[in-house]
């Protein structure tokens, strides 16, 4: 019936709109949840167990599974029951790419079979750890009646986006500000972020704004020592001001690791690298071209300005070197303090 992947290019027919569509009368009889972000898989599972079978019903018609305990034939088991004095049942498997014989062509060919003629009062939901081959014909089999969805990790551009939702969802405002420390302080980890935002929201009046203080505050940023501030500290070449941020990570390592530093730089700059190539194109949007919200535009503008095209190619290549390093590529005996030194240094030389 339906096959959902959550991509780069549109939020329309997602996972997004799939969970906040979900209703006890859109509820489908076959539901196969997967892929490398584990938040949409997670969040529909969770509102489906919160929908789909009565209070006073779920003693008797409710069961949730894992699936290294369980077989295909096992699973087909419960699913073809009828439920007890009660129109629907639920069977919920967890973690079902653990599925015992789950690579078991036969034990596919059974699960294939079902998916396309389930039993209607049985609404059968196999949650995934992993992205499973959508190629597979008892993958495939599930959009036939039910519900196929991939949920894809967000580009960091689509993030800040995510937050916004998530908190408009909550009845709060974020300012874009707050939403990028979030996402610099989580990553593109749909599910840390959710998890910080409850923790912030709590703490908040109905309706409150959440700014860059309001997360400095409630998840723990440093009001001074964060990447929000080294950034903003090398578009000004403020050079005593990044040695002093990069200081306080390299004495810090443990909770402020170089790789995520690394790759918001990396992104930062090749942004950059973009507002130079804008410049030889006429009626240029510059907000479309870098995919960022139009409050941050001037952060880039003032960086290009700052830093030669030539400059920023430098700052990229230096990027890609020092992370080969922080992975162990090359390092020689350079500790993570050094190479957040080396980084520096290269960046405003």
């Amino acid at each position: 019936m339906i096959s959902l992947s959550f991509n780069r290019k549109t939020l329309a027919n997602s996972p997004s709109s799939e969970l906040q569509n979900l209703s006890a009368s859109t509820l489908k009889p076959v539901y196969f949840l997967h892929g490398n972000e584990s938040y949409y898989p997670s969040a529909i599972a969770k509102k489906i167990l919160e929908i789909a079978i009565p209070p006073h019903e779920k003693s008797f018609n409710e069961f949730v599974l894992f699936g290294k305990d369980l077989t295909i034939g096992a699973i087909l088991n419960n699913a073809r029951r009828f439920p007890m004095m009660a129109e629907k049942q639920l069977v919920l498997i967890k973690d079902a790419d653990q599925i015992q014989d789950l690579n078991n062509k036969e034990a596919q060919s059974m699960l294939e079979a079902y998916a396309k003629d389930p039993l209607p009062s049985t609404i059968l939901v196999l949650v995934f750890g992993k992205t499973m081959d959508e190629r597979k014909a008892f993958v495939k089999a599930f959009s036939t009646k039910g519900l196929l969805l991939n949920s894809k990790k967000l580009y960091d551009n689509q993030v800040p986006d995510f937050i916004m939702q998530i908190c408009q969802e909550k009845k709060h405002k974020i300012s874009p500000k707050a939403a990028q420390l979030l996402l610099e302080h989580t990553g593109n980890n749909l599910e840390s972020i959710v998890k910080e935002i409850d923790k912030v929201v709590i703490n908040l009046p109905e309706n409150g704004e959440i700014d860059g203080h309001v997360i400095e505050k409630f998840v723990g940023i440093s009001k001074d020592y964060n990447v929000f501030e080294l950034q903003k500290a090398l578009i000004q070449k403020d050079t005593a001001k990044s040695y002093q941020i990069v200081n306080y990570f390299a004495a810090n390592t443990k909770d402020h690791p170089i790789q995520p530093v690394i790759l918001i730089l990396y992104n930062f700059f090749s942004k950059v690298l973009l507002v130079h190539g804008s410049r030889q194109k006429k009626d240029v949007n510059l907000g479309a071209l870098l995919k960022v919200n139009p409050y941050f535009l001037k952060d880039y503008t003032s960086a290009a300005q700052r830093y030669t095209a030539g400059k920023v190619f430098h700052i990229i290549h230096t990027l890609r070197e020092i992370d080969k390093n922080s992975k162990g590529i090359e390092t020689g005996t350079k500790s993570e303090s050094d190479l957040y030194k080396d980084l520096i240094f290269n960046i405003l030389s």
